[in-house]
């Protein structure tokens, strides 16, 4: 197979660089797997830092393999398994020689080609989504009452979380959601609604209407920047993954600080949304997330427009 991108573009890594940057990202991770499968061992849950683990398909032993990324070499008879992860594939001597590296050299990479062969689909959504979410106008509007729209009239329907106790009640609960604007629009988050909450909300977002609805105040949108980027490993670099990840964990932990839930004694104080105090706290986080997921988003976006726009020549 001859090499197709252009050796400018390349980045090639001994084996004691790549090594050590795998070592790094593997610490990075067990900061967040190691205590979530200790307590998945021991059958105990956590409402705010279960959460990525459950709620996406990415698990903890998938989120420890590093990737370098498109267009990185990683050389070295250590990297020799490599060639038979999928979309990976070794450098052939004529691809080894135009890198002024000796015929026979153990060199691997992803297989750009390969991947957007076998994702297309894939490939080409996470980019709608991507790029139309930066395009719209945030809001700013929705205070959280997506966690609360939840639990509404909860009595009548199966309990969500229920080894967790509601900070209002359940009838101050509702009362939240009754004398306030439901306008959530994220699907993920409306298809968990009770029924009763799902005539309130202002939108009605579906997996149909996502990619023209989704929009970059949303919490979740931004938490699903994590979704969309490890959708793309290998084509991008797991520090970029990680960098969305932890994004989205600090996400979660105001998110459910918002919520209707008690979480004080999980070390998580009320962000009481109920009050105008909670909304201007609630906006002011929201405002700080947008803006960091805003350059996420882009990285990623230029990420997947790169690696495309090499294949494209």
């Amino acid at each position: 197979m001859s090499w197709a991108t252009p050796v400018e573009q390349l980045r090639v890594l001994a084996a004691d660089e790549w090594r050590a940057l795998e070592d790094a990202h593997q610490q990075r991770v067990s900061r967040y797997a190691d205590p979530y499968l200790a307590r998945r061992s021991a059958g105990q849950k956590h409402p705010v830092e279960d959460f990525l683990f459950t709620y996406y398909t990415q698990k903890p032993g998938q989120l420890r393999r590093w990737h370098p990324g498109a267009g990185t070499i990683l050389l070295g008879d250590k990297a020799i398994a490599r060639a038979e992860w999928k979309h990976y594939r070794r450098l052939d001597d004529g691809a080894l020689a135009s890198l002024g590296l000796p015929a026979g050299s153990t060199a691997v990479t992803v297989d750009v080609a390969g991947f957007l062969a076998d994702r297309k689909e894939a490939v080409a959504f996470a980019g709608i989504i991507l790029r139309n979410t930066a395009a719209r106008p945030a809001q700013f509007g929705c205070f959280g009452l997506h966690e609360w729209a939840m639990v509404y009239h909860q009595d009548r329907f199966d309990l969500r979380h229920e080894y967790l106790r509601l900070r209002l009640g359940s009838a101050g609960t509702d009362k939240v959601v009754e004398d306030n604007r439901i306008r959530c629009t994220h699907f993920d988050a409306f298809r968990f609604y009770t029924p009763d909450a799902t005539v309130l909300n202002e939108f009605a977002p579906s997996r149909e209407n996502q990619r023209h609805m989704e929009q970059p105040g949303c919490l979740h949108a931004n938490m699903d920047l994590y979704k969309w980027a490890y959708k793309l490993l290998p084509l991008l670099p797991s520090e970029m993954v990680m960098d969305c990840f932890e994004l989205s964990w600090r996400i979660r932990a105001m998110d459910m600080q918002a919520s209707p839930y008690d979480l004080e004694e999980w070390g998580y104080p009320a962000i009481a949304i109920e009050t105008p105090q909670g909304k201007a706290a609630y906006v002011e986080h929201q405002r700080s997330f947008a803006a960091e997921a805003a350059l996420l988003r882009q990285r990623l976006a230029g990420a997947l427009s790169a690696a495309t726009a090499v294949e494209a020549r």
